[in-house]
């Protein structure tokens, strides 16, 4: 029953997912985290860490990690796990690709039709939201510590800050600015 439940919740997901995988997080947790409970937040944060650093799209990364940890938190086996996590995947692309052939059609006979345009204006928009409430979904005490001074709260926000600010004022290269949290943290964290 689980694999089924897992089918129609990433589906719902595919289907509300504008803007990749980013905008996609806030469903997914809401989803797995607190509806249904299939895994805890620090699990769900882990999945995220995880699904950022493997190659390919971040959004069915997840859906496939939170596909497969579903299944084995409630007590299947692995090989079902396997079986849970090619659902979440295909579940959370089935219908945006058959979206995209409709859309792609349309948008080939009407792209400078001023409705199009508006259509795109909007969208831009709630793309814009739903990735702030994934940034806002990743401050928890998981991902950040406790709020306070205590060492890994001030260290999060330091490099948050460092991050936001050397990325978007001075354009470097994220494949740095990953290597440069990374060594700190390991500095920091094995004094």
């Amino acid at each position: 029953m689980i694999l089924l439940e897992i089918f129609w919740t990433f589906l719902k997901i595919g289907i509300f997912t504008f803007g990749g995988g980013y905008s996609m997080v806030a469903l997914i947790q809401n989803e797995v985290v607190e509806k249904h409970g299939w895994m805890s937040a620090q699990e769900f944060t882990d999945i995220l860490a995880i699904s950022q650093m493997t190659p390919g799209p971040m959004g069915i990364n997840t859906a496939t990690y939170a596909g497969y940890t579903a299944v084995v938190n409630n007590g299947l086996p692995m090989w079902e796990g396997v079986v849970g996590s090619l659902l979440a995947s295909f579940a959370v692309i089935l219908l945006p690709v058959v979206a995209m052939l409709i859309v792609f059609r349309y948008l080939s006979k009407h792209k400078d039709n001023p409705v199009t345009e508006g259509m795109f204006r909007v969208l831009r928009v709630t793309v814009v939201g739903l990735i702030a409430a994934a940034a806002l979904l990743l401050l928890t005490e998981e991902s950040f510590g406790v709020p306070g001074f205590n060492l890994q709260f001030v260290v999060s926000m330091v490099l948050f800050a460092a991050v936001f600010w050397l990325s978007y004022r001075h354009r470097v290269s994220p494949i740095i600015l990953i290597a440069a949290s990374g060594l700190v943290g390991l500095v920091v964290y094995s004094i």
